[in-house]
């Protein structure tokens, strides 16, 4: 997720660290590695150019110059200034005060729209609400199906649009309104139609369905991938329509992401989720501060907090501490531990969720990838007890025979130990034994 942007930026700040003090000289050539940075990243360049200078002035400030540590304070600026961008603070999700909550999901052909409605009914249920789904789309009847489809595999209700109530579009969304308070649903998630281009046909279908529905949240799901395209189509979306919030997809597939930083300031609407995947749990509230924190490489702890409290047993999350602080880990529970993982998400949302030092700092040498972690299982499962037990036993011979148990070539069987090795080397460091000693 904006890793090009990330690394650029993480440079500017070693860069800074490195210097005894900040000056004019070194501020200037800081700035314009930034001013590149986010250039490159496709980001706006009036947002570039008003970011640069609101640091610049905030950098040169005497009392930041005359402090005991201006570097700190400087790259303290950038990540305000960078959270500023992003939406400031959180903006969480609007519901009616009196049910249903209308939400309307709208923007381009492609953006990933119908899944989004998806991945939100999900979210939904997730936080006890009851959702409904509705697909209102005049001119493509597949889309009927598909949301259908995607409304069966989450087990969520699906109020199908025949074409008799298609005929008269006011009447149908006002016995829509009706059919969901009528049963108590609660929000109403409503997938409107979509165009490769914005046309005034479809921005007259979008204006008829809210007037009628007075949704309370008009959300824009961008693509993030199409960078400032998803800008300018916000933007005209917000002018013709009228727009409360955006969701970007597929930032997980997007090495610049300037979208992103570009598109609170164009549209004055704040980003509440993100897609970070295809599947129907990849959804994110998104939050500003830790959007900044993870792009600067400062990491973002409490996300992979709040992602492990949703998947991992608390029972044996607290085994395995008492485990890590007698240096008892054994390839049994490092087996368990990449089934957690998978459960949590891809390796890289997860790696990029810490920060880049102190005792994480050698994270990236266990360079593992999320087949890896399948193969891995199976070379473990392939073991006896006692080798999981005390790997340091595993000869040649052992791993010829685990290799061909498992069907995979020797060297991962190597590469498996020379992990688990690494990572144990890494558990006997001072900071990752402070850390422990911090946990309950």
């Amino acid at each position: 997720m904006l890793d090009q942007l990330s690394d650029r930026l993480q440079s500017v700040l070693k860069f800074l660290r490195g210097e005894a003090k900040v000056t004019e000289k070194n501020m200037a050539e800081a700035l314009r590695m930034i001013r590149l940075a986010l250039l490159e990243a496709d980001v706006n360049y009036k947002v570039v150019k008003d970011f640069v200078e609101r640091v610049r002035v905030k950098a040169l400030d005497q009392a930041v110059l005359d402090s005991l540590s201006p570097a700190q304070q400087v790259i303290k600026i950038v990540r305000d200034e960078l959270v500023a961008v992003l939406g400031g603070s959180d903006k969480p999700l609007t519901f009616a005060p009196a049910p249903p909550s209308i939400l309307m999901l709208v923007g381009l052909q492609g953006s990933g729209k119908t899944t989004t409605c998806g991945k939100l009914a999900r979210w939904a249920k997730g936080i006890a609400k009851n959702p409904l789904v509705v697909s209102f789309d005049l001119k493509r009847p597949a889309a009927q199906d598909q949301l259908a489809m995607i409304a069966e595999s989450l087990g969520v209700p699906f109020y199908g649009m025949t074409a008799g109530r298609m005929a008269d579009p006011p009447a149908a969304l006002k016995e829509l309104v009706a059919h969901t308070r009528n049963r108590g649903f609660d929000p109403l998630l409503v997938d409107t139609a979509g165009r490769l281009h914005i046309d005034e046909e479809l921005m007259t279908e979008l204006r008829l369905v809210k007037d009628t529905l007075k949704p309370v949240e008009t959300i824009y799901v961008g693509d993030a991938m199409t960078g400032q395209d998803a800008v300018k189509s916000a933007q005209a979306f917000e002018e013709r329509i009228g727009l409360t919030s955006i969701i970007l997809t597929k930032l997980d597939g997007d090495a610049r992401g300037g979208a992103a930083l570009s598109i609170v300031s164009a549209t004055g609407r704040p980003i509440k989720f993100i897609g970070v995947g295809e599947k129907y749990d990849k959804l994110e509230v998104f939050h500003p501060d830790r959007m900044a924190s993870r792009i600067l490489g400062m990491g973002d702890i409490l996300s992979l907090i709040e992602k492990a409290e949703e998947t991992v047993d608390l029972k044996e999350a607290e085994e395995m501490v008492r485990k890590l602080r007698r240096q008892e880990f054994t390839l049994a529970d490092f087996r368990k531990q990449l089934v957690q993982v998978r459960k949590m998400g891809s390796l890289s949302q997860i790696l990029g969720s810490l920060p880049r030092g102190g005792p994480f700092k050698d994270v990236s040498k266990l360079a593992l990838d999320d087949r890896k972690i399948v193969q891995f299982e199976a070379i473990i499962n392939s073991m006896t007890a006692e080798e999981r037990a005390g790997p340091r036993i595993i000869d040649g011979r052992r791993r010829l025979r685990i290799a061909r148990g498992s069907g995979r070539p020797v060297s991962d069987v190597n590469q498996l130990l020379k992990q688990f090795f690494e990572m144990g080397r890494m558990m006997k460091k001072p900071g990752f034994t402070k850390m422990l000693s911090k946990l309950p």
